[in-house]
């Protein structure tokens, strides 16, 4: 669960305890209004984590006292803002809405989802029977979308898959970490092996973000899109023309303005 400006409710008096026992003065009052988001900023700044004013996973272990110092914090995303050319507050916008929130499971795994079509088409292409393969394991590989699981029991997916066709191919037919990147990309990325795209993943979030910048390298009219912060547009070609039924590029526009004014 992540907390943000609006929110009301027991969560959020949790929240403000815990933010007072790391320096703030709030009220308790169950409210997430602009001085329990400014709370939050001024951890997450202390911390060095994205300063993005909304307390999800990865807030919540510092203000426990945990750190996973396989997390993403603001220099890496100021790190790919350079390399691309762009606003920190494009790029942070960015990662607020199009990422997962969190690269990892509880479990330590990183983030994966199977997308049996796209298993249908790499176990096409290494020879495989995918006629077969579908009528005995729709759910694992499929001529269409679907058969979702979600959190650890994509895992559960991918080994199936994996035993019924190849390493590979499993790691080909996921997206992978914050931003789901497909891991048949992985040559096109320039990553050295299948194996070695999967290691990277499973190694932080810092190595997801570099895949998405990567990823956003092979595709000039992307980053010159975020570079003019035409929203429509990036939510166009990295989402599709379904973009606007999830509201995408209001999305990008509200993230980037709560970035500069958190950066202010």
């Amino acid at each position: 669960m992540v907390l943000k400006k609006g929110d009301h409710g027991s969560a959020v008096q949790e929240l403000q305890v815990k933010l007072n026992t790391h320096g703030a003065k709030l009220a308790v009052d169950g409210w997430f209004g602009e001085a329990t988001e400014a709370a939050v900023a001024m951890v997450q700044r202390r911390a060095g984590l994205v300063v993005d004013g909304m307390a999800g996973q990865k807030t919540i272990e510092v203000l426990r006292g945990d750190r996973d110092s396989r997390r993403l914090q603001e220099k890496h995303l100021q790190a790919a803002a350079d390399r691309l050319g762009v606003e920190l507050a494009a790029i942070k916008a960015v990662n607020a809405v199009e990422s997962r929130g969190s690269g990892f499971l509880d479990s330590g795994s990183p983030v994966i989802l199977l997308e049996r079509h796209v298993a249908f088409q790499r176990a096409g292409a290494a020879g495989f029977d995918t006629d077969l393969l579908a009528a005995r394991f729709p759910n694992l590989v499929n001529r269409t979308r679907g058969g979702y699981a979600g959190g650890q029991a994509e895992w559960a997916r991918f080994d199936n898959l994996r035993s019924v066709t190849s390493q590979a191919i499993a790691i080909e037919s996921c997206s992978w970490g914050l931003f789901q990147i497909m891991g048949y990309h992985w040559d096109p990325l320039d990553y050295p092996s299948v194996d070695e795209f999967q290691w990277a993943m499973a190694s932080g979030e810092p190595a997801q973000l570099d895949a998405f910048v990567r990823f956003l390298e092979l595709e000039p009219a992307l980053v010159k899109a975020l570079k003019s912060k035409r929203w429509a547009e990036f939510a166009r070609l990295y989402n599709g023309p379904a973009y606007k039924e999830n509201l995408y590029d209001a999305k990008l526009a509200q993230a980037f303005a709560t970035a500069e004014r958190l950066a202010a």
